[in-house]
């Protein structure tokens, strides 16, 4: 088992992704802490897996909040005495309006989960890693949108910024040997759509040529098999990378 004995927080885990990632990394070994807003899903989720070899603990909470992002991992270390990997999963997307249609109430939406969220974690995440001497790791889910324009202006942006904020991460903390990478998922199928609402219907015109170029839907379970990679000693020499999950999509 690959992840034997480390404690994993991930959020956004009651669907999805990173519901995929929770199953993934107990059945490897990790106790992990499910975070995510809807408690019910979590508490099936963890139900499934109560035969798993890694335990699942978990925390209901909205990411939006400094308290959920510093409880949760304060949550991991009470419940299984410490914390190796962080995996920032949780996101939202915007209604796919260009700059001229985007508006405050949806900057603040996807700016609080998307870019504080992971933000708030983080800092939380290093400074433990720090302090306990834990060559921690943490994988953040960005997406093919914050290399290229396949979505709003909005959402473009935040997952550009939590590029920035892996790779930024990747440089200060190097010389403590705590390593963060972002995995860039293309067209997933997965429920993220249902944040969007009604699309603006100017900027969903813009986009299609681009979406047009996206191969087949990609599934949850490939995005966790790349965050188990990331998470695991065998990418030990990865440090600062954004790995493209998109059947090829940015190769075109």
């Amino acid at each position: 088992m690959r992840l034997d004995g480390k404690t994993a927080v991930v959020t956004g885990a009651s669907s999805g992704m990173g519901h995929a990632i929770v199953e993934l990394f107990a059945k490897e070994g990790a106790n992990v802490v499910a975070v995510a807003r809807r408690k019910e899903r979590l508490e099936a989720l963890a139900e499934g897996l109560k035969d798993a070899p890694g335990k699942v603990a978990i925390y209901p909470g909205d990411v939006s909040s400094r308290e959920v992002n510093e409880g949760m991992i304060d949550f991991a270390i009470e419940q299984f005495g410490g914390m190796d990997i962080l995996v920032n999963n949780a996101g939202v997307m915007d209604d796919m309006s260009p700059i001229g249609d985007a508006t405050d109430e949806r900057y603040e939406q996807v700016m609080k989960v998307n870019v504080y969220g992971p933000m708030a974690a983080m800092r939380k995440a290093v400074n433990v890693f720090k302090a306990n001497g834990t060559k921690g790791v943490i994988v953040n889910v960005a997406s093919v949108g914050g290399m290229r324009t396949a979505a709003g202006a909005i959402y473009c942006a935040s997952k550009a910024a939590l590029i920035s904020l892996t790779k930024n991460t990747a440089y200060m903390y190097m010389p403590d040997g705590i390593r963060c990478n972002a995995i860039a998922p293309g067209g997933i199928s997965t429920e993220i759509g249902t944040s969007m609402g009604q699309p603006n219907m100017a900027g969903y015109a813009r986009v299609q040529p681009v979406i047009a170029c996206s191969p087949q839907p990609g599934t949850a379970e490939e995005i966790a098999a790349a965050a188990l990679f990331l998470a695991s000693d065998e990418s030990s020499y990865v440090n600062g990378a954004v790995l493209p999950v998109d059947g090829g999509w940015m190769a075109g």
